[in-house]
């Protein structure tokens, strides 16, 4: 019953080659984020000659727990740590509403990738460079602000 679909899902997946014919395999892999945060700073347009600009802003990120004996009975200290996250926007609507509407302390939700690479600093050092590439914004509401 099950047995057609799941072959036709699985043959979408991955495809190999038969032994006899080569050892190519193709496999799908997944390289996806989704952060939801506090904008850092208000976006900056770049564009480096020869190539498409890009958008690019700061989003932190916050983890919170409690420690202590009593966890379970709401009791503790509160601890939280705060990730911050380079987005970079490089699809040309995206890019522009980005720029023109994330703005510092906004509140909004990102998906793409993960993106690592390198670049040169002003002293000519090696530097490597973890960059969120995204796909889509949601900017969602900020009731603080909304209350005031």
């Amino acid at each position: 019953m099950f047995r057609r679909p799941v072959v036709q899902v699985l043959h979408q997946f991955v495809r190999r080659e038969s032994e006899i014919a080569g050892s190519l395999v193709l496999e799908r892999s997944l390289n996806r984020v989704q952060l939801l945060g506090r904008v850092g700073q208000d976006p900056v347009m770049r564009q480096v000659e020869g190539k498409n600009p890009v958008t690019i802003f700061s989003l932190a990120t916050n983890e919170m727990w409690r420690s202590g004996e009593n966890e379970t009975h709401q009791m503790g200290d509160v601890s939280q740590k705060t990730t911050w996250h380079r987005i970079s926007v490089f699809r040309p609507g995206l890019r522009d509403v980005a720029y023109q509407y994330v703005k510092k302390g906004s509140r909004i939700y990102v998906e793409g990738k993960v993106d690592y690479g390198e670049y040169m600093d002003k002293n000519n050092v090696r530097r490597q460079a973890t960059t969120i590439i995204a796909d889509n914004i949601i900017f969602l509401s900020d009731q603080t602000k909304e209350k005031a």
